[in-house]
């Protein structure tokens, strides 16, 4: 059967690789205007500071401030805020928060060191990153789970100050994003968004102090501005849409799937919804599920554009090729939506993030589960992991050589840097030979 709504694909088709390579591939960069627009602006803050800030942010988010001392909210505001929202969204901010808080607590990683056997002491030094900043969506939606999960790895990695912006549209943001952020140990809050805050992260101004990393997702305006001041600062990663894929095997409710794809479809009109399955007819349910509950949708008209634009219903011959075309794909989300997910998870080689069985549904992870959802995307995350409290450290190599280790290993170095063709190099390896004569 085939469906309206998106693309149905089998593997033993002709044509099923090319079909396969446009999923592929992910929507355009940025085009050059707004590069060229983004660049300006960057350009504008750098030299202007404060008064490019004010001039942007009036524009943009429709607002008549004079001053950035009027975008800045204090500990009151925060505190003022997770008093005004409804106790119980205070109580699954404070649920979420704990267990993401848990999650990253694993993984902290101590400073160690060894002695070798010439009395050398050899080693890595763990520090945390001083200031970092944190982008928040806001405008048309509002993630108060994006400050937790940027956040809170940050505060367990101990970064002593975190400075979140998020815009403010005529003034006004989400109290539940503030309450998060007082949660999660935001530091510093300024009402700002779009290029504009981050050149100010990256470069300073009179009033809004640099940081050492960006880290949170935004618009393709924010996207293609932490690139162009990537090299300044740090940054987590070029985030792309949001992608699902799921292996199914027909044991898990085909309604509880299709309203999987749903959610992440529903994000924008180039997110990313896969399935696939040895099981045509479950395929056929899926399809049936999807032209049955689209119209039921708040958000249908956005998630029917995702899954006609980059939204596809697999048939493959078996979970083993399931797999391998996952692999190929490395989305960012995956879901093992079969009766054994554990027998195929030792062959999974790339995803962001991973959910094994019928019960382990990907909205989880956006929220509560524990791990990041700040994930690669594009299949990046054949290269790239997810956000994390090693994100917001830094490691130094320590190394002091001792009397012994200096004589063998300043020959070593200096035969090396002789191949090199760098004197010097050979000249100082070898200077502590021999007390240096």
């Amino acid at each position: 059967m085939k469906s309206r709504h998106l693309a149905r694909l089998d593997t033993m088709e002709d044509g099923f690789a090319g079909d396969f390579a446009r999923l592929m591939v992910s929507p355009a960069q940025a085009d050059p205007t707004l590069v060229s627009r983004v660049a300006d602006i960057i350009s504008a803050v750098s030299r202007e500071g404060d008064k490019a800030v004010l001039r942007f942010t009036n524009d943009f988010d429709s607002r008549e401030v004079t001053e950035v001392a009027q975008l800045a909210l204090g500990s009151a505001e925060l505190e003022a805020a997770a008093k005004a929202i409804d106790p119980v969204v205070h109580n699954a901010l404070c649920a979420a928060a704990e267990r993401i808080r848990s999650f990253h607590e694993c993984q902290l990683t101590s400073t160690w060191q060894y002695e070798d056997a010439d009395g050398s002491l050899l080693g890595q030094r763990i520090s945390a990153l001083d200031r970092v900043g944190i982008y928040v969506p806001g405008g048309q939606a509002s993630y108060p789970s994006s400050v937790l999960m940027n956040a809170i790895p940050a505060t367990v990695a101990g970064v002593t100050d975190i400075v979140m912006v998020a815009p403010a549209p005529k003034g006004e943001i989400n109290p539940v994003v503030l309450a998060a952020a007082g949660l999660a140990g935001v530091t510093e809050v300024y009402t700002i968004g779009g290029a504009q805050a981050v050149a100010a992260l990256a470069y300073g101004t009179e009033s809004i102090g640099g940081v050492d990393k960006i880290v949170g997702p935004g618009n393709r305006y924010v996207a293609e501005a932490k690139r162009q001041v990537f090299g300044r600062v740090g940054i987590d990663m070029v985030a792309g849409p949001s992608e699902i894929l799921i292996i199914a095997d027909g044991s898990v409710d085909p309604k509880w799937l299709t309203l999987d794809m749903f959610a992440q479809a529903e994000h924008d009109e180039f997110a990313q919804a896969v399935l696939l399955s040895p099981d045509e007819r479950y395929l056929d349910e899926i399809a049936a599920r999807i032209a049955e509950q689209l119209p039921l949708m708040s958000r249908a008209e956005v998630i029917a554009k995702s899954l006609k634009n980059r939204g596809a219903l697999i048939k493959v011959p078996d979970l083993d090729t399931a797999v391998r075309l996952s692999n190929r794909l490395a989305p960012e989300h995956l879901e093992l939506a079969v009766a054994e997910p554990r027998a195929l998870l030792d062959q999974i080689t790339a995803a962001g993030a991973i959910f094994l069985g019928a019960m382990s549904s990907e909205a989880l992870g956006d929220y509560c589960a524990g791990p990041n959802h700040v994930l690669p995307t594009a299949g990046s995350a054949r290269f790239a992991s997810p956000l994390g409290v090693y994100d917001f450290q830094r490691r130094s190599s320590v190394i002091e050589i001792s009397p012994r280790g200096s004589l063998a290993l300043g020959e070593i170095a200096g035969t090396l840097a002789d191949a090199e063709s760098l004197q010097a190099h050979g000249l100082s390896a070898r200077a502590r030979i021999n007390g240096g004569s």
